[in-house]
């Protein structure tokens, strides 16, 4: 488990720096779990209840349509926050799913305890804020490249974002993240230069 704080510690130092005191009351709460591959952690119409740090493997949040049509929303991955940000923030039911793609480590901590140190520490509150604002500017960031960019630039930006991710996910998910079908997404990776 010590390891799996220290990964924490380093990864929140990252976004928003507490004294050690803080640091240490943040952390303590934290409870490790494993899940296997393909495991739902949060379904659609479930309140998110927990807010997750990956510690091993690869999460996918989609949402699934009409005929059972997947739109992957989001990828996590270590070190990283995970979850169903807007059920978790809002305590309300979620629209998606949150599944392991991969054998996967996590920590986690409840809303109820996470609601309980953002009311005693302010610094812990802060922490928050600031991460939920870096997720409200990838998904910002995201929606114009998903509205605006062809298939070769998104694409593109993937790769640039995060170079690993074709070794991390399977190809069917990043096309269905992309927006485009299995297809187009295989001929660009034969044909784009990376």
């Amino acid at each position: 488990m010590q390891m799996e704080t220290t990964m924490l510690q380093t990864f929140v130092s990252k976004i928003y720096p507490l004294s050690p005191a803080i640091m240490e009351k943040f952390t303590q709460h934290w409870q490790p779990i494993t899940v296997k591959r393909k495991t739902i952690l949060t379904a659609a119409d479930e309140t998110e209840r927990y807010l997750y740090f990956v510690v091993e493997g690869v999460q996918r949040a989609f949402y699934l349509g009409e005929g059972n049509k997947e739109a992957t929303i989001v990828f996590t991955y270590p070190p990283s926050f995970s979850g169903v940000a807007d059920s978790f923030l809002t305590q309300t039911p979620s629209v998606y799913f949150l599944e392991a793609i991969t054998a996967s480590r996590l920590l986690r901590i409840s809303y109820d305890e996470l609601q309980h140190q953002i009311k005693t520490y302010p610094a812990i509150q802060q922490l928050i804020f600031k991460a939920t604002a870096f997720a409200l500017k990838g998904a910002l960031e995201r929606h114009i490249e998903l509205q605006c960019f062809t298939n070769e630039e998104k694409f593109k930006v993937l790769l640039k974002r995060s170079p690993h991710i074709l070794n991390l996910v399977p190809h069917k998910y990043l096309a269905s993240y992309l927006g485009m079908d299995a297809t187009n997404f295989s001929k660009l990776l034969a044909t784009v230069r990376l």
